[in-house]
């Protein structure tokens, strides 16, 4: 590997790692977002240049932190926006190398990206913008890998996000964990944006890995902050319980060569049991509550597959029930993709594959690589090699993780083999 390609790979790196704390910061001590995802970005450019001439600093997140500061305060100089706020951002950089603030709210939590995630997640905002702005902000990702997420256009997600910013920035919404009386008007949007962070840490929507391992533990560290501050809700308990029971497979996900491994060819001794049984034990925990909701039952989902010794003993039927009701909680067509799956276990394939029809007659998933992909594995489980194979053609145009298309051309080659 060559000097430059290092400092590139160091870099991507500290960006999965470090970017939403290096926003999070910014905006915090400048009030502008925008600001704070331009400065970010200078400081990532700057760091490829720098470091490959000074070498990689002992502490790679208080250098962007410092870099980035340092420039919003040459913006805001140039821009003369007064001497308050400039005062602001040259009390915070004495505080460095420290990320944490020392000025506290009423909530007494400390933590920026937390800050950030509620200040997105205010009920002013529709809840869609919610979410896609803390996942812009915290976690970096671009918007066509937002707008993949929610499966729409990009330009729809652009005009989302622009539209989130202004509201923040006209309305005055304060940037701060609210105090605990208000808790429960965030909570939908909070756990959706933790929820979409986890997700696209297990099962990145473009690029070369399948996990991104940051974004994974960064969801989890969150959930259980809000855990904390919210300990009698069975919902948040239900979301931190299904993030641990998916993270407990994580690395049994792929192989040695970073190719995806199914559920059912996993080894179930790699599985991280200490997670497995936290995640039981949360869930246990939030169903005593009495007041079931959706990512409960998605936690009840994944514990059907986590205590299962083999896959032949998953209680697909369960499942199946488990997922109705997801469905009647959450009308979601992504819902009914999954419940057409564990039907098809259960009942058969050809049951499965009625309710794949009625999803693609339908329209809303056209262009979702998984839809296929469902087709034809209940298709290859039923014996029918050459449609399984058209189907998963039609999947690999769509795909755009570089782990999923190995498999699916895996699983077509099969297919032409008369595997």
């Amino acid at each position: 590997m060559s000097a430059t390609n290092g400092v590139e790979e160091v870099v991507a790196a500290a960006f999965r790692e470090e970017w939403g704390q290096v926003v999070a910061t910014l905006i915090r001590v400048t009030g502008d977002w925008d600001l704070a995802e331009e400065c970010a970005q200078d400081a990532f450019a700057q760091a490829l240049d720098r470091w490959r001439r000074d070498g990689v600093p002992r502490r790679p997140g208080a250098w962007l932190t410092t870099t980035a500061r340092n420039r919003a305060l040459d913006v805001l100089r140039r821009e003369a926006v007064g001497a308050a706020k400039l005062r602001e951002v040259a009390v915070s950089a004495r505080d460095e190398p420290s990320y944490e603030t020392e000025d506290g709210d009423d909530s007494g939590v400390q933590d920026d990206r937390l800050r950030l995630i509620f200040t997105c997640c205010h009920p002013a905002l529709p809840i869609e913008a919610r979410v896609a702005l803390t996942l812009r902000t915290l976690a970096g990702l671009t918007t066509p890998q937002i707008a993949r997420a929610f499966l729409v256009p990009e330009a729809t997600m652009a005009q989302r996000l622009v539209r989130a910013k202004r509201k923040i920035r006209n309305a005055g919404i304060p940037y701060r964990v609210p105090p605990a009386h208000l808790l429960p008007e965030r909570t939908t949007g909070v756990l959706g944006v933790i929820y979409l962070l986890f997700n696209e840490g297990y099962a990145a929507s473009s690029g070369a890995d399948l996990v991104r391992t940051n974004l994974c533990a960064e969801a989890i560290r969150l959930a259980r902050v809000l855990a904390g501050l919210m300990p009698d809700e069975p919902e948040v308990l239900g979301l931190l319980a299904l993030l641990l029971l998916h993270d407990a497979r994580r690395h049994a996900r792929v192989d040695a060569a970073g190719d995806l491994v199914t559920l059912e060819d996993q080894d179930r001794g790699a599985w991280d049991r200490a997670e497995v049984d936290e995640g039981a034990a949360l869930l246990e925990t939030a169903l005593r509550r009495g007041r079931p909701g959706p990512y409960q039952i998605q936690a009840a989902i994944a514990a059907c597959h986590t205590t299962a010794p083999t896959a032949a003993e998953t209680d697909w039927a369960d499942i199946a029930a488990l997922y109705g009701e997801l469905a009647r909680l959450v009308p979601s067509a992504v819902v009914r993709l999954n419940r057409a799956v564990a039907v098809g276990m259960a009942q058969g394939v050809e049951q499965g594959l009625a309710l794949v029809a009625e999803l693609e007659d339908e329209g809303e998933l056209a262009g979702y690589h998984l839809l296929p992909a469902t087709r034809a594995d209940l298709l290859r489980r039923g014996g029918r090699r050459e449609e399984a194979a058209e189907a998963y053609r039609r999947a690999l145009e769509l795909v755009e993780n570089d782990a999923e298309r190995r498999f699916l051309e895996k699983r077509l080659a099969e297919c032409r083999a008369g595997r």
